[in-house]
């Protein structure tokens, strides 16, 4: 299991409140995942823990909708201190830039990407899964939290232009657009919401910025804190995108500058990224994908140069990569969202 990969408690509590509004008993539930009620006691969760809990619930309750039931009913307090910093938030893009940011105080068990583009923007959701694979309740209840949210913070509910989801269906096609009130796609490469700019830039009536800025130095603090708590393989993936950002173009950081950065020797940071449950590779892989969603899908920069950007010698592997990242080209990815620049030159 990776181990730093966790939940925070208020989480795991919107799992436990669904269940309870269908008849499922809080111990029921525990009992049916494997898990002591002792676990309550503790402030964050092993993703695994929840991945068992998500899917015990969703066979009690033989409820096909439970995730997206769960999402939909979710409240501030399910996002901790998070919560106060969006609703004082200017637009819903601020507010979900706040989220990205603070998103480990949550749930370091996946991570939001806003990608924007000239009309429109992209929120993905980048599950981070531990020994278990994600129920597909999991991610359908993040990205109808999403939607639920927005009523705490805009005059009208935010309705996603079309959704995208990596896994098929799992219920009736109603059910999702009761929901998000928009087409959904289902076994795509990523799950996200098409937001128009329009509605993510539209001034907020609430918005307080001295209120978010005192709610923000709290959430720093503790998000501060949590970092002294976090693995090796974070500390590990930040340094790599420090590094990319710093000197971009090939070569991209290797195992051995990591190792030598952190006063290791390679074998000894490949052990310890190791019991970690990932290594050097899948971490560089990671910030690579991200910047290239950022960079094809955000920028009018020519293909070759993102390619060289990442750190690879050659378009062709870039290429390669991406497709595998996506299941589209580059260029498919770019001409998709509407993004100039296309050439590959």
């Amino acid at each position: 299991m990776t181990s730093q990969a966790k939940v925070s408690l208020s989480w795991v509590r919107t799992v436990l409140g669904q269940a309870q509004r269908q008849g499922i008993e809080e111990t029921t539930l525990l009992r049916a995942a494997g898990i002591s009620p002792r676990e309550l006691e503790n402030e964050r969760w092993p993703i695994d823990h929840i991945t068992r809990l998500w899917r015990a619930a969703a066979r009690l309750t033989q409820d096909a909708g439970f995730g997206l039931k769960a999402g939909t009913l979710v409240g501030p307090a399910s996002f901790n201190v998070v919560g106060f910093i969006v609703q004082s938030a200017a637009t819903l893009r601020q507010a979900l830039t706040v989220v990205q940011k603070y998103q480990t105080l949550i749930s370091d068990g996946g991570r939001f990407q806003l990608l924007a583009g000239p009309q429109t923007s992209w929120l993905v959701y980048h599950p981070r899964q531990g020994d278990l694979a994600f129920s597909p309740h999991q991610i359908e209840a993040v990205l109808a939290a999403v939607v639920s949210a927005s009523r705490w913070i805009t005059p009208v509910p935010l309705k996603p232009m079309l959704v995208r989801f990596s896994h098929e269906a799992v219920g009736p096609l109603a059910g999702y657009r009761e929901v998000f009130g928009c087409p959904i796609e289902f076994n795509q490469a990523y799950s996200g919401l098409l937001i128009d700019n329009e509605v993510l830039d539209t001034p907020l009536p609430q918005a307080n910025a001295q209120l978010a800025r005192l709610h923000e130095q709290y959430a720093a603090t503790q998000l501060h804190a949590l970092a002294q708590q976090l693995g090796l393989d974070e500390t590990v993936r930040g340094w790599v995108r420090t590094q990319m950002d710093a000197r971009p173009g090939p070569p991209a950081p290797s195992r051995a500058d990591a190792a030598a950065a952190f006063g290791l020797h390679e074998r000894t940071l490949a052990r310890r990224l190791q019991a970690c449950g990932t290594h050097y590779e899948a971490l560089l892989d990671g910030v690579r994908r991200d910047l290239a969603l950022q960079h094809v899908g955000d920028t009018e920069l020519p293909l070759r140069e993102v390619a060289h950007a990442l750190g690879f010698a050659d378009i062709s592997p870039f290429y390669r990569a991406f497709q595998r990242w996506t299941g589209v080209t580059p260029a498919a990815w770019r001409n998709q969202r509407g993004a100039p620049g296309s050439s590959p030159a």
